[in-house]
């Protein structure tokens, strides 16, 4: 088991903020949790979470939430590192079991999986997908259908690999903040070496192309919501639909909200006035800088609205989940019953598929 070393760092909310490297993560351990985030941000500055997503942490920390921080891994294997998270979280529910029960807190919260929600920002966003896309039953024909015959058997050997049963976050939750669907040409700024590394083999994979033929031929991202930010020109925002062509066909926002408002339990989503980095921050004061020279730089608390509708989108996502768990219960008395009908017990699962 790791031992726990908390870092110091300081807060003027109500509980003791501190993160602890646990595992290969940064984890911050609130005493009497109502939920677990998994955050993962964007490259670079998904590399230092603590550090660059500060103030934002900090904040959904301070509404009740224990905080685990994924650390960024630059690749351009995306399959490896989001089944690489998934690991991470089965050796972190022991983890922090343990370690909540040593020091007195509420630990039966981390065993259950159903308690875990998932945040990404950017290209973290991606890796959420793939895991979710990865937690439906028919994953293996899609991505024959979508990539080539026997692809799913490579991902069959990562998982594998990671000594994982499979790889699902079925009935957990996912608040995607500004999603980047990133490509090869997202990485590397010369599109000729971009096309030459795809030609031979050596670019992003899954291509944005692909992931987006997973999700769209999915039955799930039930339990998904989606801020996005009116300025972002990275993930792209809701306004790009009324731009022009190749503005829209690249928008990551503008594709994600087409697919997901059709799903049997539609998107909740927000866009907010921002650019693509509104996440990052460090409190000082009254004010939060976001460390990024060429954005607003420092911004007053009172003005940020992204951490309110976080926490608006968390307890609505949790209250579906609780709603899903109602019916599907409903659903096995049904079967018990002989005057209940198969088309409504059809009709029923049709419309809590998540």
């Amino acid at each position: 088991m790791s031992i726990p070393i908390f870092l110091q760092c300081e807060t003027t909310m109500h509980e003791t903020f501190k993160f602890s490297p646990i595992s290969f993560s940064w984890v911050a351990i609130h005493p009497n949790p109502k939920g677990v985030i998994q955050f993962i941000g964007g490259a670079f500055f998904g590399t230092f979470p603590t550090v660059f997503y500060r103030y934002f942490l900090q904040t959904l920390f301070s509404e009740g939430y224990t905080i685990i921080a994924l650390p960024f891994r630059f690749s351009f294997r995306h399959w490896a590192i989001a089944i690489n998270l998934l690991k991470e979280q089965e050796i972190l529910r022991h983890e922090l079991t343990a370690i909540a029960n040593r020091f007195g807190y509420e630990d039966e919260i981390y065993q259950e999986k159903a308690n875990y929600f998932w945040l990404g920002h950017s290209l973290g966003c991606k890796y959420i997908a793939l895991l979710e896309f990865l937690s439906g039953q028919q994953w293996k024909q899609i991505t024959e259908s979508c990539v080539e015959r026997a692809a799913y058997q490579q991902i069959e050997a990562i998982i594998v690999d990671a000594g994982l049963k499979d790889a699902s976050i079925v009935d957990q939750p996912s608040l995607l903040v500004a999603p980047d669907i990133s490509d090869t040409e997202s990485a590397i700024p010369i599109p000729a070496f971009a096309r030459f590394l795809d030609r031979v083999g050596l670019g992003v994979k899954p291509t944005r192309g692909q992931t987006q033929c997973f999700i769209e031929r999915s039955l799930l991202f039930n339990l998904t919501a989606l801020i996005s930010f009116d300025k972002d020109t990275l993930a792209g925002s809701e306004t790009d639909e009324f731009k022009s062509q190749k503005i829209k066909e690249n928008s990551d926002v503008v594709w994600l909200i087409g697919q997901l408002k059709k799903r049997k339990l539609p998107i909740l989503h927000k866009e907010l006035t921002g650019k693509h980095l509104e996440p990052l921050g460090v409190r000082v004061g009254e004010f939060v800088v976001d460390l990024n020279p060429f954005d607003k730089f420092i911004e007053p608390i009172k003005d940020r609205r992204l951490e309110g509708f976080v926490i608006q989108f968390l307890d609505a996502l949790r209250q579906r989940q609780s709603q899903l768990g109602i019916d599907l219960e409903a659903i096995g008395n049904s079967t018990s019953n002989p005057e209940q009908s198969p088309s409504y017990i059809n009709s029923t699962l049709q419309k809590i598929k998540c």
